[in-house]
């Protein structure tokens, strides 16, 4: 699997260790930034991204920031985007299981490393469970970008 991740400064530091537990984990990681500490525009980041993740290059994406709620709004603002802000490894599962969420974004100062790997972790572990209710919720969601 091939997985986007994209942060703004606040983030670097988890973003580096999320890089790196990810590739020991045997994902094809494709970093679009930031690569410094120094301080930048999450939108930049974030949107290149979701248009990854949105044009088929990578099959999912991780976008983060201090909060990770301005690279969640970002991501959602690209069409094909389902980009959800997680905090816990419940959240986690049920919006891979339930949303069939694409994207998933977490905030660096909010969530401490060994959660963020388990959130990670449990993300790209789930399937979506296909089941007709949550695939025709996924479609009425979907349908308000027409």
């Amino acid at each position: 699997m091939k997985i986007a991740i994209g942060c703004d400064h606040g983030a670097f530091a988890l973003k580096t260790l999320l890089v790196s537990h990810l590739e020991n984990k045997g994902y094809t990681v494709v970093d679009f930034g930031t690569h410094s500490a120094d301080s930048c525009d999450y939108p930049d980041f974030a949107a290149a991204a979701a248009k990854a993740v949105a044009g088929g290059e990578c099959d999912r994406g991780i976008v983060l920031c201090t909060t990770g709620i301005g690279v969640s709004i970002a991501a959602n603002k690209v069409r094909g985007i389902r980009c959800a802000l997680l905090s816990d490894v419940d959240s986690a599962r049920l919006t891979r299981s339930h949303n069939d969420t694409n994207m998933m974004a977490l905030g660096a100062a909010l969530v401490e490393e060994s959660l963020a790997l388990s959130i990670v972790d449990t993300w790209l572990d789930t399937p979506f469970s296909g089941e007709a209710r949550h695939q025709r919720r996924i479609d009425k969601v979907m349908e308000l970008e027409k």
